[in-house]
């Protein structure tokens, strides 16, 4: 259980995360700066940490915990788009386009982010050319994964897509002590991701774990043949 920290302590330049997020590479000035402005605020498992459509007055930088950003479809499904975890940048694009937010950020389990002001962030992206950089980095990336879960989503089976979901979020999450993804995640959060319905994936995962590739406990999932998934998608 992560506890509200004291955001005393969070001094931006000395932050357990730093070396993942994208305020790796700023100068001394600027990580004052960064300290001076930003606010960290805790947030519970389950609590909407901001909505798609809304208006942002800054980005999010994750300290602790994990997020998933979604989107509501026109039947007002949830599709989970992405996954966010400490280091994680999220929020930026729509201060960056001055838009709306395009998706929905959720905690799915307890965390702790740190809120900085859009005007903080965009001086910073004006003035630190490695900054701006990074940002277009993580830009191109999640644009090159956006358009190849639209390809997936539209052309492979159910059965092909929740193997690669499996797959992803083992090397998103990693693996607990006893072996299983490192993430509590609902059947119907993996139906939102895979982009079919909750009985599908229910059906598919008893599938997988009566051949041997997986193993249920509750919610927890232990992938049991990566390789066997591996082939699987390869066909």
């Amino acid at each position: 259980m992560i506890k509200n920290p004291n955001c005393d302590n969070l001094i931006c330049e000395q932050c357990i995360v730093r070396a993942k997020s994208a305020f790796k590479n700023l100068t001394t000035l600027e990580y004052q700066n960064l300290y001076a402005q930003k606010v960290c605020k805790f947030y519970k498992r389950g609590e909407i940490i901001y909505q798609e459509g809304h208006r942002l007055r800054g980005v999010y930088c994750v300290y602790q915990g994990k997020l998933k950003l979604y989107k509501i479809g026109p039947e007002g499904k949830e599709q989970i788009i992405r996954f966010a975890l400490p280091g994680d940048l999220i929020a930026f694009r729509a201060i960056l386009s001055q838009e709306s937010a395009c998706m929905t950020a959720q905690a799915i389990e307890d965390a702790v982010l740190c809120h900085i002001p859009a005007k903080t962030f965009l001086d910073l992206a004006r003035e630190n050319p490695n900054f701006s950089m990074h940002l277009i980095q993580i830009s191109c990336k999640e644009l090159n994964e956006s358009n190849k879960f639209i390809v997936d989503l539209a052309q492979r089976p159910v059965k092909i897509r929740l193997a690669q979901t499996l797959l992803l979020l083992l090397d998103t999450f990693g693996v607990d002590k006893d072996g299983f993804i490192d993430v509590i995640l609902t059947r119907e959060e993996i139906a939102s991701i895979v982009g079919t319905a909750t009985e599908s994936v229910i059906r598919y995962l008893s599938e997988l774990k009566k051949n041997g590739l997986i193993q249920l406990n509750s919610k927890k999932i232990k992938i049991l043949k990566p390789n066997e998934l591996e082939k699987m998608i390869k066909f």
